[in-house]
């Protein structure tokens, strides 16, 4: 397998992203009950992650943009209860910030490190994680967000746009990622070589077949460096 660069999912691939959502949401409960008080009594955890569930869902343009979804359903728990523009942008500021502290795979450092010293790599996420408050921009050319994009995974077209940053073809390309759809089948079906990341040893397999199946990503970095060697 010829590797020219390697794209990489972030939530889920590169670290768990339950806790860091749970923590976010406890974060912005804080805050409000604190700063908003009113709208912590009409929205507390269970119903502020009812509503951005409703918000996603009757706004369809925006399902590529979960910073849109979250500060739309922030304007509607706090605008109605009397408070301004001000106190939606410093509760998302307060519940972005804890978005960002997540705790990494103890694979993924250390194999990101291996592998940036041999190829470009870059990012492709659908979230809105910020790899420089994460403390990872250093190791990545860029992060393309389907946000700043216009459209998510599995759109074929995200993975052509990073490719072309790049200055690369889709085939010189491997995408790393822990979903079966998203990641493998998306970047499949943009003629790029994929690697499912299957840190949970799932049974069922992707649609679209993987090139590679790897449980960490130590254990990718160990496959290339053997293609590297054999090649």
């Amino acid at each position: 397998m010829r590797v020219r660069a390697i794209t990489f999912d972030l939530d889920d691939t590169l670290w768990p992203i339950a806790p860091a959502m749970v923590n976010a949401e406890q974060r912005l409960d804080a805050w409000l009950r604190t700063h908003c008080p009113r709208s912590a009594v009409a929205y507390p955890i269970e119903a502020m992650r009812t509503l951005r569930d409703r918000v996603a869902t009757d706004n369809p343009h925006l399902a590529h943009d979960f910073t849109a979804q979250r500060r739309l359903s922030l304007q509607t728990a706090l605008l109605a209860h009397g408070y301004d523009e001000g106190h939606v942008e410093a509760a998302f500021s307060a519940f972005y910030a804890a978005r960002n502290e997540v705790q990494c795979y103890a694979d993924a450092l250390p194999a990101l490190q291996r592998l940036a010293a041999r190829y470009p790599l870059a990012a492709i996420t659908n979230g809105n994680a910020d790899l420089d408050a994460i403390g990872l921009n250093h190791l990545f050319r860029f992060c393309l967000y389907a946000s700043d994009f216009g459209a998510a995974k599995p759109a074929p077209e995200i993975f052509h746009a990073a490719c072309a940053r790049l200055g690369l073809p889709p085939e010189a390309v491997l995408h790393v990622g822990d979903d079966p759809e998203l990641d493998v089948a998306g970047a499949h079906a943009a003629g790029m070589r994929c690697v499912w990341l299957n840190r949970g040893g799932a049974l069922h397999a992707p649609a679209a077949t993987p090139d590679l199946v790897v449980r960490d990503l130590a254990e990718l970095a160990e496959v290339l460096d053997q293609f590297s060697a054999a090649a």
